[in-house]
C-alpha cells in the first residue's frame, strides 16, 4: 500500500504544479501524461497479483488463454482510452477525448467477437440437445 500512498501524493502534486502553471498548458498537459504513467506504472504492481489469480482461474476452470487474453485485452484498451481521454479533456479538447473513448469502446466490441461467437455456438449447442 506504500506505493499507493506514494502516487497518490505525487497525483496531488501534480495537481497543484498543474494550477501554479496556470498558462502555460503545454507544460501541464506534459506533467499530466507523466504523473498519470507513472499511476499505471504503480497500478500494475497491484494487478500482478489479479493476474496469478486469472492463470490459477484458467487451469481450474480449463478455459482458453485466448478467452483470457481477450479479457485482459479489452480491460487495458478501456482504461488507456479512459486515460488518454481525460488528458485531452484536461488539455482543453473535449471532444477528442470523447472521441478517443468511443474508439476505444469500438475497439472493445470488435476484439470481442471471438468471445461472442464462442457464446453464439454454446447456445446453438444448448437449443439442439432440447
Amino acid at each position: 500500500m506504500d506505493a499507493f500512498w506514494k502516487t497518490a501524493a505525487a497525483v496531488l502534486i501534480a495537481v497543484v504544479l498543474g494550477l501554479t502553471l496556470g498558462k502555460q498548458k503545454d507544460i501541464g498537459v506534459l506533467l499530466t501524461m507523466a504523473v498519470c504513467c507513472m499511476a499505471a506504472v504503480a497500478a500494475i504492481r497491484y494487478l500482478e497479483p489479479v493476474l496469478d489469480f486469472l492463470r490459477e482461474l484458467e487451469a481450474l476452470g480449463d478455459l482458453h488463454g485466448e478467452t483470457l487474453g481477450i479479457l485482459l485485452k479489452a480491460v487495458g484498451i478501456g482504461l488507456v482510452a479512459e486515460i488518454a481521454g481525460m488528458v485531452c479533456a484536461d488539455a482543453g479538447n473535449t471532444s477528442l477525448g470523447k472521441s478517443l473513448q468511443m474508439l476505444g469502446s469500438a475497439a472493445i466490441l470488435y476484439l470481442s467477437l471471438p468471445i461472442f461467437s464462442a457464446l453464439l455456438e454454446l447456445i446453438r449447442e444448448i437449443l439442439r440437445e432440447l
